[in-house]
């Protein structure tokens, strides 16, 4: 039988350098949970408006809400590309869909970082300083999009595109342009923090609308086209 440490050092192994960059990010984010909870008020406020300021509190426990969060998230992203069906496919991008995850939680490590300082008496604008972020993890899910093949679990999944790749690859280069654009407004959220909702979720929003319609569309047209040959 394998010893607790053998079967660790096995895991480690098979392991990609940016499951365990994944890892670290978790585990870094925990240790500055643990680091703070005893300058932590009892009340923690946990959720902000539009307009910056705080309108909801948790249990003092909850700062660890990020990191929990995050080992779920992380046994997802490492149980996708065993269960994918379309293991040839995911391998082609496999790179960006590495470096997604690391975006993902490198993104809730800086919300964990920010619901902290604010707990501890740091004061700003959680609208401004959020839009940064979002800004970066919309701008590279467009060059997520722009590069993902036909696959069960990343990318613009309408019955549309699973049932042709020609239309995944169309639907794809469009999303991804357009989620590039939404990162880029997204930026605009940083000196009008007063719209940022405007800034921010309508822009993804009617993005996500459009390619759902473009798929349809385009996969109407390529059917009608073989249809006519």
């Amino acid at each position: 039988m394998l010893t607790l440490a053998k079967l660790i050092s096995e895991v480690i192994k098979i392991m990609r350098k940016s499951n365990l960059l994944a890892l670290s990010i978790i585990l870094i984010s925990f240790a500055i949970g643990i680091y703070s909870y005893p300058q932590m008020p009892e009340k923690v406020a946990s959720h902000w408006n539009i307009n910056g300021e705080v309108n909801s509190y948790m249990e003092k426990w909850g700062i660890f809400l990020m990191p929990i969060i995050s080992i779920f998230l992380f046994l997802l992203f490492l149980a996708i590309p065993i269960i994918e069906p379309k293991k040839a496919n995911l391998k082609k991008f496999r790179k960006y869909y590495d470096n997604f995850v690391i975006m993902i939680f490198l993104f809730l490590l800086y919300l964990h970082l920010l619901v902290i300082f604010w707990n501890i008496g740091g004061r700003f604008n959680m609208v401004q300083l959020l839009s940064i972020a979002f800004a970066l993890l919309f701008y590279y899910c467009g060059i997520l999009l722009e590069n993902a093949k036909q696959n069960w679990f990343v990318g613009i999944r309408t019955p549309w595109t699973m049932m042709n790749e020609a239309v995944w690859n169309k639907t794809h280069k469009r999303g991804g342009k357009l989620f590039k654009i939404s990162g880029v407004l997204a930026l605009v959220a940083i000196v009008l923090p007063q719209y940022a909702i405007f800034f921010i979720l309508v822009p993804v929003i009617l993005s996500s609308i459009y390619v759902f319609t473009y798929s349809y569309f385009e996969y109407k047209k390529t059917t009608n086209k073989t249809k006519r040959k």
